[in-house]
């Protein structure tokens, strides 16, 4: 693979409805954070058929969501997939110009969240597997906020520089083979929303 992209915009509606069907969102969350895996891998996280899962990585890969990666093993019996790109952007302004677009986007939205909310209700589930350390190091907040919509773009900006700077961190660590022990995924869900009372 050549230099992937940071982010890839997602601004046509056949890629979007690619990405937003659950088990294909599914499947590309579980190679981001695999960065690399068959769909025999995928299929025993998501507890589907390999048939099934290797004809979703395909379509994700019609869109250019995914692509084949190196094997692994030298025999090279196996298909190997990764992401595209480091991560992907959609955003509102590119699904406003019709309302069939504008549709399909706010299901994807509201895909995303679900899942999104089912991984940290798994967590809570969970939360007594979890050493005190981590469950004191999880934020669980919310800030009621007074800003302009300018003021509000500033902040997720910051607040994605941030996380790109970890997650730099952490991979490069990685990387190196070094300061592993002790790291594991985590996942931040930061939303930022206008709301009148």
């Amino acid at each position: 693979m050549t230099d992937r992209e940071r982010d890839r915009p997602i601004t046509d509606i056949g890629t979007l409805k690619a990405l937003a069907h659950p088990l294909r969102m599914k499947l590309y969350r579980g190679l981001c954070v695999a960065g690399k895996a068959t769909a025999s891998h995928l299929a025993d996280q998501v507890d589907e058929a390999v048939s099934l899962v290797s004809y979703h990585l395909r379509k994700l890969a019609e869109h250019g969501l995914i692509e084949a990666a190196e094997p692994q093993r030298a025999d090279g019996r196996e298909r190997w997939w990764q992401p595209a790109s480091e991560g992907i952007t959609i955003r509102d302004r590119d699904f406003r110009d019709a309302p069939e677009k504008a549709a399909a986007h706010l299901a994807a939205t509201r895909l995303f969240h679900d899942q999104r909310a089912d991984l940290y209700r798994r967590y809570l589930d969970e939360r007594a597997t979890w050493s005190a350390e981590w469950n004191a190091a999880a934020p669980d907040s919310e800030s009621l906020l007074r800003l302009t919509a300018a003021e509000l773009a500033e902040l997720r900006e910051e607040l994605l520089a941030l996380a790109r700077k970890y997650d730099e961190k952490g991979r490069s660590a990685e990387a190196d083979g070094d300061d592993t022990e002790g790291r594991e995924h985590v996942a931040l869900h930061v939303y930022g929303f206008p709301f009148r009372l």
